[in-house]
């Protein structure tokens, strides 16, 4: 492990300048960078590379194109807007602006895949820990992880879409 850590090491700002080109958001590249030492990790032991620094490449490449495939906006502006198109503009002024968000983050929570939402819910509102999630839903601690960190940037697409956030 810390031999592999000691060739990961000169590539790792390649490989968070690869993720940052797809993923465009600086946090997300960083947990990639880490996400793929994981997974070479596991994946060195059944391929045979002879050009470490081009396959580290297509690894990292390969792993920020999964990740915007499973990062798939669940819910469009337009449907939000629709959810919430019961209020007038003016009725706006009526109301409190923190009922609206709520109303948006219910709209929003409910476009979130299932374990996503689960997740989130669990964490955020219940205020359990991973392990806690972990047993509760049966997943895996990395799968909790993603599901949080993906449900959490995916309802600040849909809220910001929304333009209540």
């Amino acid at each position: 492990m810390q031999l592999l850590g000691a060739l990961y090491q000169p590539y790792m700002e390649m490989v968070y300048a690869v993720c940052y080109t797809y993923l465009r958001e600086e946090n997300e590249s960083k947990d990639a960078v880490m996400q793929i030492f994981e997974k070479i990790v596991t994946d060195l032991r059944t391929h045979e590379v002879d050009n470490f620094k081009s396959w580290l490449h297509t690894v990292a490449r390969n792993f920020c194109l999964m990740q915007i495939r499973k990062k798939k906006v669940f819910v469009t502006a337009e449907e939000v807007s629709e959810n919430l198109s019961g209020f007038a503009d003016e009725d706006y002024e009526l109301y409190d602006n923190a009922d609206l968000k709520r109303t948006a983050l219910d709209i929003c929570m409910k476009a979130l895949a299932k374990e996503q939402r689960a997740a989130i819910e669990l964490f955020y509102m219940q205020e359990k820990c991973y392990r806690e999630i972990s047993a509760e839903t049966g997943f895996d601690l990395n799968k909790v992880k993603s599901c949080i960190q993906n449900g959490k940037r995916n309802l600040k697409i849909c809220m910001d879409k929304n333009g209540r956030a």
